[in-house]
């Protein structure tokens, strides 16, 4: 089996653009031979955070908290697909991420960003990254920005265009830095148990 890769989207609006590039994510991870799991925030549909996971009594957590706890736990590594909303992040996919803190621990994660502008969700990675390193992971050094996300898949989430030919250049050195720090992260733990 290859690493288990966790991409996390989260976007709730009716004509989601960013899913394509989602779907794009597991079949190129996949097809890399890795074992990628799309983690969708609106078809978990969590409640708004009023308690974290670790918050709950052992076994009293809802179910999909429960599950979504052990897919964490068992993950090699994470990408983000970061939608921007206002130069932020999108609140459906930092909903989720809250839920949870020591179970994000001692792993690499990736950030994909996308807007319909031209900036590509830069803005928002910028922020997941500060935020993503405090909740315990190691954010990769490479990123993938998709400007005109909603020009960039046909319908199939077959990257189109120009937006979606710089996202196949850029895709492979992504995807490298993602398995280095995946490999590196795996081999630490195995190891020597992590400080804390």
């Amino acid at each position: 089996m290859g690493d288990r890769i966790l991409i996390l989207y989260g976007s709730y609006r009716a004509d989601r653009q960013g899913i394509r590039l989602a779907d794009y994510l597991v079949r190129a991870f996949a097809a890399r031979g890795a074992s990628p799991e799309l983690i969708d925030a609106k078809a978990l549909d969590l409640p708004m955070l009023d308690r974290m996971y670790k918050e709950y009594p052992k076994g009293g957590a809802p179910a999909a908290l429960e599950d979504l706890a052990e897919k964490i736990r068992a993950a090699d590594a994470f990408i983000f697909v970061a939608g921007e909303y206002n130069w932020g992040v999108q609140p459906g996919l930092k909903n989720l991420t809250d839920h949870f803190l020591e179970e994000w621990f001692w792993r690499p994660a990736a950030i994909a960003s996308y807007s319909a502008g031209r900036f590509a969700g830069v803005r928002a990675a910028q922020a997941w990254h500060g935020t993503l390193s405090e909740m315990g992971m190691v954010v990769i050094s490479s990123a993938l920005a998709v400007g005109g996300i909603d020009q960039a898949f046909d319908a199939a989430s077959e990257p189109v265009g120009e937006s979606g030919a710089a996202l196949q250049r850029a895709f492979p050195r992504f995807a490298d830095d993602l398995a280095w720090w995946t490999e590196a992260a795996r081999t630490q733990r195995a190891r020597t148990k992590p400080p804390y």
